[in-house]
């Protein structure tokens, strides 16, 4: 049996070690979006973007804004149509960006009569300027929405 040749292998070991630290990265660059979403992985994202000038998605926890004060009422000024004001405060650990607005009315009997998903360009003009609400922050919006035909005696706020 001839004899192996005996060279050195640490240019294999590095090159395994370098190309592994690549694969490494470019599935932490391909998976951000959902790193990012996890409070543990988060700033291993935020630390890997910094140095590679990639940006970091927003923070989403809808469940972490808290509704201050709520309000839905007919327009003082105008037929048919419904005033809606609101306030929230984000209480979530990091900058979030607006909440989607989820309004549903119901009548007396507790069905619901209208619905309808506002998105922050709905109730914010200014989102291109405060694209996130900062921990603590609260904000307050207001819009209007035609009334629906079925009288409404209720109203629900969440946040998407």
């Amino acid at each position: 049996m001839p004899a192996r040749p005996h060279g050195p292998r640490w240019p294999w070991v590095v090159s395994f070690g370098l190309l592994a630290a690549v694969l490494i990265l470019q599935l932490l660059l391909l998976q951000r979006a959902e790193l990012a979403a996890s409070a543990r992985w988060r700033p291993v994202i935020a630390s890997v973007c910094a140095a590679l000038g990639c940006e970091v998605p927003l923070w989403h926890e809808p469940a972490a804004y808290t509704m201050l004060a709520r309000d839905v009422r007919p327009a003082s000024d105008e037929s048919g149509v419904l005033e809606v004001s609101a306030s929230f405060r984000n209480d979530a650990p990091l900058p979030q960006a607006w909440p989607v607005l989820y309004l549903q009315l119901t009548d007396v009997n507790g069905q619901a009569v209208a619905a309808r998903m506002l998105q922050p360009t709905d109730y914010h003009s200014d989102t291109a300027h405060e694209a996130a609400l900062a921990s603590g922050q609260s904000a307050s919006v207001s819009f209007r929405i035609a009334e629906p035909a079925t009288p409404i005696v209720a109203f629900n706020f969440d946040f998407r």
